[in-house]
């Protein structure tokens, strides 16, 4: 069943719908804050509305976690379509949502803490406008993460939710904002850059047969990278057990341990915590602290489930 409103599926309405926040609240004239405080709940409102529409109608029978055949909601359209790119040959980037058993909660828990950190930011005091953009940019980037089933689009919302995050605590934070700003600006960045590797490496292991051509290609495909038979008998990642499989489990699980935090990668999370603006707080314990160990569910895990294995006894040291 296709649930829709306007031709727009639902899960694309509620990813964009802060961002359509976020662009009226620029167009509105500086000296206006009450407009953008306004603009901003009422975005977050709308977006709430959704995630109870899709909450209702989802069927928890029909589903599990990381089934291929258990998502709903699902879009899927090509994004990027580039015939031939230096080595990287013919890329294909497809724009694929869709929600299971382990998003649904994600997603309406992200809508309800973004609609609390709106009335909680209703004292903000100074620079309303650049506040509230980067704050209803920053509730995109969270969502998208939750219903992103492609991993170059998981990457662009995971790395969008960066730059508001650094903004929103370095400009309206306490006194040592700057410094808790920039340490959690660079333990992420340092585990982006990790995610991005692992990302490429599974890109260039991970072949699926184009249905428009019928020709073999990569892809950044989630789904496809959790099928074993997908990956190129040659690749760096094929077979099961080896060194260059463990070596990418470990960068993506520092990439997402950074977020959880895991020890040692925590200490990021007291400066910020104590330096964010109370709706910032709020957001970071609510919705970001979960986006690391969702990242372990979604993409580590079944991804490389012989490193879990290999793995396990630290794991559950950590």
């Amino acid at each position: 069943m296709q649930y829709q409103f306007l031709g727009i599926g639902y899960l694309t309405w509620i990813t964009f719908l802060p961002v359509l926040g976020m662009i009226v609240v620029l167009l509105i004239p500086r000296g206006n804050s009450n407009a953008m405080k306004w603009t901003a709940l009422a975005a977050t409102v709308l977006q709430l509305v959704v995630a109870a529409v899709i909450w209702i109608n989802f069927q928890p029978g029909l589903t599990g976690i990381n089934d291929p055949n258990g998502f709903q909601f699902v879009e899927k359209a090509r994004w990027i379509d580039l015939p031939g790119v230096a080595w990287f040959g013919h890329v294909a980037i497809d724009y694929f949502v869709g929600i299971d058993g382990l998003s649904i909660p994600m997603v309406v828990l992200t809508s309800l803490i973004s609609f609390v950190g709106v009335i909680a930011s209703w004292n903000i005091n100074r620079a309303h406008k650049g506040y509230f953009a980067l704050y209803l940019l920053l509730d995109t980037g969270m969502m998208g993460v939750f219903v992103a089933l492609d991993m170059f689009l998981f990457y662009v919302f995971w790395e969008l939710m960066l730059l508001p995050m650094y903004f929103l605590i370095g400009i309206w934070g306490g006194p040592r904002r700057e410094y808790a700003a920039i340490k959690f600006f660079l333990y992420t960045l340092f585990g982006s850059v990790l995610i991005l590797l692992a990302m490429l490496a599974l890109y260039f292991s991970v072949s699926i047969k184009d249905p428009a051509t019928g020709q073999m290609m990569h892809t950044f495909d989630m789904l496809a990278m959790m099928n074993p038979q997908n990956f190129d008998p040659n690749s760096l990642l094929a077979g099961i057990g080896t060194y260059w499989r463990y070596v990418a489990f470990i960068a993506l699980f520092i990439g997402f341990a950074i977020k959880v935090p895991i020890f040692p990668f925590h200490t990021w999370l007291p400066d910020a915590h104590v330096e964010a603006p109370t709706a910032i707080s709020v957001i970071l314990a609510g919705v970001l602290l979960k986006m690391g160990t969702y990242g372990l569910l979604r993409v580590s895990f079944p991804i490389f489930p012989d490193a879990i294995l290999k793995f396990a006894y630290p794991l559950a040291i950590l």
